[in-house]
């Protein structure tokens, strides 16, 4: 029977138990399933009774005696909310902390750039100061030649 140009995978056909199925216990379920489900549940039952031996067993040498804190050793961070300590503040590294002193230097920069105390506020101060008096010239300048105009122009007339 021609199934087309391209063939189906062969694991891509799936089945699914219906409801009936599932209460009467005869879903079709691969067997290889059923196995994996049983060891993972020897396993679980495995790990309780090696949990209990191992706290009844004494630790071998000094490892009872000496603990090391291992400085590799990656801790978990996760910290429930109500264990958390607000006031304790944590370290930042380097990079953040650069990177904070670098904002507030900007900060400082453009505080002083507003009140007119840095080199560059002050040679732009003096910048529009000169641009205001030369505007304020030309225009005392366009007012005479207005001026000048309109008593050509009467004398002209007359």
């Amino acid at each position: 029977m021609g199934r087309g140009k391209f063939k189906g995978k062969p694991t891509g056909h799936r089945h699914f138990s219906t409801h009936e199925e599932m209460v009467a216990g005869t879903s079709a379920r691969p067997r290889s399933f059923k196995r994996e489900e049983a060891e993972a549940e020897e396993e679980v039952e495995s790990e309780e009774e090696s949990s209990e031996e191992e706290e009844s067993e004494k630790r071998k040498g000094t490892q009872g005696i000496i603990e090391i804190e291992n400085p590799n050793l990656v801790k978990p961070k996760n910290v429930k909310a109500k264990n958390v300590d607000i006031e304790k503040t944590s370290e930042l590294s380097r990079r953040e902390r650069e990177e904070i002193e670098k904002q507030k230097a900007h900060e400082r920069y453009m505080r002083l750039q507003e009140q007119g105390k840095t080199e560059q506020a002050k040679k732009d101060l003096e910048r529009l100061a000169l641009i205001r008096q030369q505007r304020a010239e030309a225009a005392k300048k366009r007012e005479e030649e207005k001026a000048g105009m309109d008593q050509k122009k009467g004398e002209g007339r007359k």
